[in-house]
């Protein structure tokens, strides 16, 4: 591809977390029973008023504040007018001339740069319904149309399929921390349409391509690179490259050709007649101020550097804004930031995984975590303690010292003379562990390291049991 520029720009759909559709008071439950959440109004009945849902356009000032757009004064909604089966009323109520933000920009980090991606704007519109094709017919869910979707387009300033794919990365862990979508390409929360242009070195854009079908960022990278070399087969040959909208296919592999595309004329945009225009007030741009969080480049790089942590360990902890918010308030109840870090990374992902849950989800609370790991710290405890710990924390509702108070785990509860009875027994019952041990081969001290700590019900200290086996061995 050295021969060739690439232009890649893509137009970020999400469902904003509002109670309520943008224009009516449905509800927008995924997965409930095909149209059991419609009214009149998304169903673009004859008369009907459609009012704007007031969290949804601050949710959009939200995401546009973020994306450090020009931040409309008025703005206003417009019919965007074209066929789809799966919009009944065969306009969508979408924004054009006025969006709620423009000419702004995104930073996230791809090849181990720090890229920036102008964003051209961000509008507020209603999805469209559902389409499901069983065999030779196809059927219309509309319990999706009408819902809150915002739409994000950026300038085609990516040039590969894995930067658009870190872009989608870092895009969606922003509008999580925000709050404003779930960001669940699977249920179609966040959908993507990626649009390509390549051209020779240095001749500027080429003819765009639109693709869709798009439902996770993988396929985002496989659909852009899948299409940069069709398209520089095209050139190569002399053949006329289309404007038009192409599906991909992700059995095959590959894009096929959907539709020409079309031009905003296309469209016949005109002002919506029923909903004014709305004009952000000083209160509004406040509540919207209130909402706005750090955002997650800025808290890796504020984490990163307050608690000395590496670079790995700073986006583990900040990749989630649940996950950062636990480890700072664990910090700030006093537990160790780099072993909290480690811990929570290490042993704590571990028993989630295990579990199935989520660490907001889970019974375990900073508060909590952090007396484990003051425990840890002391000396009170050791690490197998400190793990089963967190697993019993999780079945259960309680503190550590709680547990170890009724379960008796403390180390301390096997002293000098019952460890290395302990030991001298293992080490008794194991002739040939200590005859291996007696010609080298080390790798038998962890074999009785650990029918010892079974035979103390892993209440020993795994070190005090090492000394114990090197002084009963003289080793």
């Amino acid at each position: 591809m050295a021969l060739y520029d690439t232009f890649v720009g893509l137009e970020v759909h999400i469902h904003l977390l509002t109670k309520t559709k943008a224009f009516c008071g449905c509800a927008f439950e995924y997965g409930a029973p095909p149209n059991t959440h419609v009214c009149p109004v998304c169903l673009g009945y004859p008369g009907v008023l459609p009012a704007v849902n007031r969290e949804a356009l601050k949710f959009a000032y939200m995401v546009a504040s973020a994306l450090h757009c020009r931040l409309s004064e008025q703005t206003f909604f417009e019919r965007k007018n074209y066929f789809y089966p799966d919009m009944a009323k065969n306009y969508q109520i979408s924004q054009f001339q006025e969006p709620v933000g423009t000419d702004g920009w995104f930073s996230f980090s791809s090849g181990g740069e720090l890229k920036r991606i102008r964003i051209h704007d961000v509008h507020l519109e209603e999805d469209a319904g559902k389409m499901i094709h069983e065999g030779s017919r196809s059927l219309i869910d509309y319990n999706r149309a009408g819902t809150s979707l915002l739409e994000i387009v950026t300038e085609p300033d990516m040039h590969s399929g894995e930067e658009a794919e870190d872009f989608l990365h870092a895009f969606r862990q922003m509008v999580m921390y925000l709050g404003v979508c779930d960001g669940n390409m699977e249920e179609g929360s966040l959908r993507c349409d990626a649009n390509i242009s390549i051209n020779r070195k240095g001749k500027g854009l080429g003819t765009k391509v639109e693709m869709k079908n798009l439902n996770s960022s993988k396929n985002v990278r496989k659909a852009l690179r899948y299409e940069q070399k069709r398209q520089a087969r095209a050139l190569k040959s002399k053949s006329e490259i289309i404007q038009e909208t192409r599906l991909w296919d992700a059995d095959a592999g590959k894009t096929t050709s959907m539709r020409t595309k079309e031009a905003a004329h296309d469209y016949r945009y005109f002002p919506e007649p029923d909903i004014p225009p709305f004009r952000p007030d000083a209160g509004f741009l406040q509540e919207v101020s209130r909402c706005m969080c750090e955002l997650p480049l800025d808290r890796k790089e504020r984490v990163g550097k307050q608690y000395a942590l590496t670079e790995e360990m700073a986006l583990f902890i900040t990749d989630e804004k649940d996950r950062a918010d636990f480890f700072e308030e664990a910090a700030a109840a006093g537990a160790d930031a780099a072993e909290s870090a480690k811990w929570l990374k290490g042993e704590v992902a571990k028993a989630l995984g295990r579990r199935g849950e989520s660490l907001s989800a889970s019974t375990l609370t900073p508060e909590r975590f952090s007396s484990l790991m003051k425990l840890l710290s002391d000396g009170t405890i050791h690490a197998n303690i400190a793990r089963r710990l967190i697993e019993l924390m999780l079945e259960g509702d309680e503190d550590p010292q709680q547990i170890i108070d009724e379960q008796g785990l403390l180390a301390s509860e096997q002293d000098g003379g019952d460890l290395k009875t302990a030991v001298g027994q293992v080490i008794a019952q194991q002739p040939a562990a200590v005859d291996d041990i007696r010609s080298g081969n080390l790798k038998a001290v962890g074999f009785l390291m650990g029918l010892v700590m079974k035979e103390t019900g892993g209440r020993a200290d795994p070190s005090a049991v090492r000394a114990a086996i090197d002084e009963i061995l003289g080793l």
